[in-house]
């Protein structure tokens, strides 16, 4: 009898020292490749344990089942799409689970991306829900505000964070309540002067900015010359409004005909700024537009070298044009 005991505990002991190393060993050594798999709802223990091993992973799903019922977490998984990691171990893939720390996704809006353009990366993304697809930008601008009815310059441009196979609609949501966010934060330090009567109004200037300026630094002068000129009552002429208003015409070349061809977003030929925003600003255009740079100058010019040089008169605006440009 003694005997047997001592053959049961021993082999306890040796089940207790299996147990302990294989929790405590990586499932996927350094160097290897991550194993990307997916939870489905309702899979429960078992289930969930058989999809990590169908994905690739190499883990038994027998022992990880009675690893997650005997830890008292079974219950606690979360659905959703993982990446399983080399060096995690199988304690720290249940925490993963557990925790429902998601394979994460990145989706990067570019400063002065039209709606258009955001509009079809986010449809490119690999890793998203496509939930919108089917949408017009009127149908999608409508589940996320009544305010507006043109999405152009709504969506703040920056990088999105979010689990794979996540909803489209999701980085529209973030995108649009950040723009609201950062917008309210300017408005509110804004220079009482400007000649802006909503946030809306400051918005559609910060998008002026943001494709006119090849130059961080000339943000601020560049929106204190159209400010000069709306306070004036002079035309923006501002030729990225009249490539906007161009639509698919614009072939990358803008000619005289264009600057006389009215369009609601032509600055040559209406005064004032366009009905909508023309891009989505950043954060700098955001700022220069709300507090810009106290100027005398009403004209301005590129030289070349992504600067510009910047006028308070005609005569000294057409010496600099035939310098730099003719």
């Amino acid at each position: 009898m003694k005997k047997i005991f001592n053959t049961l505990l021993l082999l306890c002991v040796a089940l207790a020292c299996g147990a302990a190393y294989w929790l405590s060993q990586p499932i996927i050594e350094e160097g290897q490749k991550p194993v990307e798999f997916t939870i489905t709802p309702g899979a429960g223990t078992n289930g969930a344990a058989q999809q990590i091993a169908d994905a690739g992973a190499p883990v038994n799903p027998i022992l990880f089942a009675l690893l997650a019922r005997g830890s008292g977490k079974g219950n606690r998984i979360k659905a959703g799409s993982y990446e399983l990691k080399p060096g995690s171990t199988p304690l720290r893939l249940l925490e993963q689970l557990v925790r429902g720390e998601f394979a994460q996704e990145s989706l990067t809006i570019i400063e002065g991306w039209s709606f258009r353009q955001m509009r079809q990366a986010i449809a490119d993304h690999k890793g998203l829900k496509h939930d919108t697809a089917a949408l017009s930008n009127t149908e999608l601008l409508a589940r996320l505000t009544t305010e507006f009815t043109a999405p152009e310059g709504l969506f703040f441009p920056d990088t999105y964070l979010f689990a794979k196979g996540a909803s489209d609609m999701q980085i529209y949501r973030q995108a649009f309540s950040l723009m609201n966010k950062r917008l309210a934060e300017a408005w509110s330090k804004r220079d009482l002067s400007l000649p802006y009567k909503t946030p809306y109004d400051a918005l559609i200037m910060a998008s002026i900015v943001e494709k006119e300026t090849g130059q961080k630094s000339e943000r601020g002068m560049v929106a204190g010359v159209f400010v000069n000129r709306l306070k004036t009552g002079m035309l923006l002429q501002t030729d990225p409004t009249v490539i906007y208003g161009m639509g698919e015409r614009y072939q990358g070349v803008i000619r005289k005909s264009d600057l006389l061809t009215d369009t609601p977003y032509n600055t040559y030929t209406r005064k004032g700024m366009p009905p909508t925003p023309i891009a989505l600003p950043g954060a700098a255009s955001l700022a220069a537009a709300m507090n810009p740079d106290k100027t005398e100058a009403l004209y301005f010019v590129a030289r070349g070298d992504g600067t510009s040089h910047f006028s308070s008169n005609l005569s000294e605006h057409n010496q600099a044009v035939n310098k730099y440009q003719r």
